[in-house]
């Protein structure tokens, strides 16, 4: 495998091979806990997918009734839309959404993807290619995957 896996825990409804999160880090709820570091071991902010579920013992939680099991990530890319000029694979950009507020817009989940926030500092790992639409502001986009 070509990426860092990392086991961490996380809710047992959501331990499935292919399941995708954003990590948010520590909430008031998980202060004094005993696998709070085994939890909070990843980037705040940063987008991961499990790739291994490791069958063991299910842990109690203050937050997932059903408990938790230890799960093997590895952080996935975000998929965005950016102005053209700006798309090269293996370029680092700092990221900076379209200036639109056309929520009703097809594409406004591409170019504000949850997860990444303007000035966030990314490596494009991928040029994707155009946008599935054409922008209503007139912007020329392309999709790209981006990680933080």
């Amino acid at each position: 495998m070509d990426q860092d896996v990392v086991i961490t825990l996380i809710g047992t409804r959501l331990a499935k091979v292919d399941n995708e999160f954003i990590f948010s880090g520590q909430i008031p709820e998980c202060a004094g806990c005993k696998l709070v570091q085994t939890c909070m071991n990843l980037d705040r902010g940063a987008r991961y997918r499990i790739v291994g579920v490791r069958e063991g013992a299910k842990h109690e939680c203050a937050i997932h009734d059903a408990g938790v099991l230890a799960v093997e990530v590895v952080e996935s890319p975000f998929v965005a839309a950016i102005e053209s000029r700006k798309a090269f694979g293996g370029s680092k950009i700092v990221f900076e959404p379209a200036a639109c507020d056309v929520t009703g817009c097809g594409m406004f989940e591409l170019c504000h993807p949850t997860g990444l926030s303007r000035g966030d500092r990314c490596t494009i790992v991928r040029v994707v290619g155009d946008a599935p639409e054409s922008c209503e502001k007139g912007y020329s986009l392309k999709v790209v995957e981006v990680k933080r």
